[in-house]
């Protein structure tokens, strides 16, 4: 891997949560209670790895164990709080793909028809004709990420993209473009190549079926419908109600780290604009896995995954239509993760929704590089015994001398791996 590979939104610019994956065992969550010290205990951990900080709720049936720790402002020491707004990236794309699948119930949308039906003017030719809707919500389209195009001074590497256009104002059809003239990825339906030009065009592609704004939509029939409180696309740069400071690192070629709190999310739009909490979006997959939002068929659609592998084979997460699935010592958990500039998140629940766990931390892209490859941080492993405590109860820690963390990728800046 290269730096400009790993840096640049063009491959591997990794949040780093650092979740060791391994076979699943047998059950569903149920019963395994909350070590409240203990969780206390690995979020701390986390901290002095040198997380700036960190928040997270847990749930075990109806119990739930909320935790905080660190700075929300690391020059004012004031601390982050477990009720705080985070701007959640990527998990923006269950919300979205959920929204299309009322429509596909509808019957406003075909999930195997071609994109090119709906969009002739925005994806023409032969790709939107080969081109599915059930290919843009489970990223085998071949279609390339816009984030280069939006952010070019990635491939230096170097944030001055990022301050550029701190305050710019990007029409979504203007990141679908960038996203078609850079070359495919794959042919149509090949592989799992992560783009938020898919989501994108899901957003313009509800907005056609509806007829109405895409986050007027998703506010009203998906988010209230859930019952959120805390929920919202930001109209603002600023955040809404009590919140952290984020701080993008960029693998150490922003030095020291920058606050990208204030930040105009147009870039992300409809693939990873949304702001949430971490009881909200326990919430959210509580109710989608209870098929509260769309019915039984449509979720078994949303939960058929594909592969998503990294560049030597190795498996990522099974990746459905928004939603992935991953396999932990104690069973399969289904979720997705998401960053953008500073921010990273992550929420995961069995399929019952009977064990739960949502985090969010306020420093990204912490790790180095080292001949060309991202060198995992203490952090990682921080965070990896963390996930695995909150996830399945009593878990050993995981040592740095030990397995090697792996870490997911940064879904809300990936662009093509």
């Amino acid at each position: 891997m290269t730096v400009r590979r790993a840096v640049g939104a063009g491959a591997a610019a990794v949040l780093a949560v650092g979740l060791l994956q391994a076979p699943a065992a047998a059950g569903t969550g149920n019963g395994r209670g909350l070590d409240r010290a203990g969780l206390d205990a690995a979020l701390g951990d986390v901290h002095e790895a040198g997380m700036y900080g960190i928040f997270s709720q847990v749930r075990d049936g109806r119990d739930a164990w909320r935790g905080e720790a660190g700075d929300a402002d690391v020059r004012t020491g004031r601390p982050v709080r477990a009720h705080m707004r985070q701007r959640v990236g990527s998990i923006t794309k269950t919300f979205v793909a959920t929204a299309i699948l009322q429509q596909v119930e509808a019957g406003r949308i075909g999930l195997d028809a071609p994109v090119g039906r709906y969009l002739p003017d925005l994806v023409p030719g032969e790709r939107g004709e080969r081109v599915t809707v059930r290919m843009l919500l489970n990223h085998t389209s071949g279609i390339a990420d816009y984030v280069p195009a939006a952010f070019p001074s990635l491939q230096e590497p170097s944030g001055r993209s990022l301050d550029e256009h701190r305050f710019r104002e990007v029409a979504p059809e203007r990141l679908v473009r960038w996203g078609l003239e850079a070359p495919a990825t794959n042919e149509p339906g090949e592989r799992v190549s992560y783009s938020n030009t898919n989501y994108v065009i899901a957003g313009l592609l509800l907005e056609k079926a509806t007829g109405e704004d895409a986050v007027r939509y998703i506010e009203r029939n998906v988010i209230r419908k859930a019952g959120l409180r805390h929920t919202y696309f930001p109209e603002k740069a600023k955040i809404q109600g009590p919140h952290s400071k984020m701080y993008e690192s960029l693998l150490g070629f922003i030095d020291p780290p920058r606050d990208y709190s204030v930040y105009n999310a147009s870039w992300a739009w409809t693939a990873g604009a949304l702001v949430s909490t971490m009881d909200d979006l326990n919430a959210f997959y509580r109710s989608l896995l209870a098929g509260d939002l769309i019915g039984e068929a449509a979720l078994a659609e949303m939960k058929r995954t594909r592969p998503w592998t990294d560049e030597s084979g190795n498996l990522i997460v099974n990746y459905g239509l928004g939603l992935y699935s991953m396999d932990l010592p104690c069973g399969t958990f289904w979720g997705h993760d998401g960053a953008v500039w500073g921010a990273g998140t992550q929420s995961l629940s069995t399929a019952d929704g009977s064990r739960q766990v949502s985090f969010a931390m306020n420093l990204t892209k912490y790790q180095k590089i080292e001949n060309g490859a991202v060198v995992p941080h203490p952090i990682d492993y921080a965070m990896s015994s963390f996930l695995l405590k909150a996830a399945c109860g009593d878990a050993p820690a995981v040592k740095s001398s030990g397995a090697r963390p792996m870490p997911l990728q940064s879904v809300a800046l990936r662009a093509a791996s």
